[in-house]
């Protein structure tokens, strides 16, 4: 009897039939992935897919490898979550410096004689002279007129942009006295956050990276507001840098009482003087994210000890039952170039508008 296998005539001449059809022969995992499904009757009949059959698995990826389809998954997540932090951070996107930076001067007021105690802590500025005004008030912001080549609402923008960061970087108490620095932040334009970043975390006394430079601030440890308004003359002008670049200085006297940390039960209150002449651009850019990029900052405080360093606080020279003797601002020998040209120290006088 014949091998049930081979055919019934014998097997051709020229080869086996192994050899003939080894090469259409479909292994197991090829017939499984290759199966089709027939449409169901109620399919049939609705005409769904104009087709007698339909297809299993996931579209294309069905053509992928298992190990591929879940690598391009984790791909997928790991971008969308590097997207989601990336817009979510608090503090924002850190770019390199770019374009004008800030420039800072801050010059001590030393007091002209004792410093005494205002003779009504209830009412610490009674004794100011007409023209003051409580907080924003007294910033004095002009008129949104058009200039060459900004719109009076584009100047408007830019105002309302400059106004909030005054008032958080110099009438805020939360700014003044509780060592807060992200209001300030959120308005610099992203240029100049890096040099912002450094100021407040490693203040230096080297024009460029002074805490007080970019807002008025005291040592919490040492200092408290005897009250939370302060009185502010002054004015704001605008100006133009180049046709696309706004140029807005403010420039302030404020006037700030206060009391030592800690001692809410001295009657002793200090009044503090501060003027303060901020330079601040608005380019196109900025203006529509207001923003604001303060390329100088001129700072004269008293009273205050000559030689005192305030690239991180101010240090006022605060009254107390007995009065604190001024200080003798030091002569200044021109020829000695150990000592930076910007630390110098002046005679406060008497506060007037």
């Amino acid at each position: 009897m014949g091998d049930p296998r081979e055919p019934p005539d014998g097997t051709p001449e020229g080869g086996s039939n192994d050899d003939e059809f080894r090469s259409v022969v479909f292994d197991e995992s090829f017939v499984k992935a290759a199966r089709i499904q027939e449409l169901s009757a109620q399919e049939r009949l609705a005409g769904a897919f104009g087709r007698a059959t339909r297809r299993r698995g996931w579209g294309w990826f069905g053509s992928l490898p298992r190990q591929a389809v879940i690598l391009l998954l984790l791909v997928t997540m790991a971008f969308a979550a590097a997207v989601y932090f990336g817009i979510s951070s608090p503090h924002g996107q850190v770019v390199p410096p770019s374009g004008t930076q800030l420039t800072a001067a801050v010059t001590p007021l030393s007091p002209p004689g004792t410093v005494g105690a205002v003779p009504d802590p209830a009412h610490p500025f009674a004794a100011l002279p007409p023209g003051y005004a409580d907080g924003q008030a007294g910033l004095g912001m002009p008129p949104a007129s058009p200039t060459s080549h900004f719109a009076g609402t584009d100047v408007q923008r830019a105002l309302d942009s400059v106004q909030h960061y005054l008032v958080v970087s110099e009438l805020t108490p939360a700014t003044l006295t509780a060592n807060e620095t992200g209001q300030v932040r959120e308005l610099l334009t992203s240029g100049e956050l890096a040099q912002y970043d450094a100021s407040v975390n490693t203040p230096r006394d080297d024009q460029q990276h002074a805490a007080t430079g970019w807002m008025v601030r005291f040592d919490p440890g040492q200092i408290a507001l005897a009250t939370d308004t302060v009185k502010v003359t002054g004015a704001v002008q605008v100006g133009e840098v180049d046709s696309g670049t706004l140029e807005i200085t403010a420039d302030h006297t404020l006037v700030y009482a206060l009391r030592p940390a800690g001692t809410t039960s001295d009657p002793s209150v200090t009044l503090y003087a501060v003027r303060r002449e901020v330079r601040i651009d608005v380019d196109r850019a900025d203006l529509d994210a207001g923003r604001v990029r303060v390329v100088g900052s001129t700072v004269q405080a008293g009273p205050t000890s000559c030689g005192t360093v305030q690239s991180d606080y101010l240090q006022p020279v605060l009254a107390t039952a007995s009065g604190v003797q001024p200080s003798t601002p030091p002569a200044v020998n021109p020829t000695d170039h150990s000592r930076p040209a910007w630390q110098t120290c002046g005679v406060l006088g008497p506060i007037t508008r």
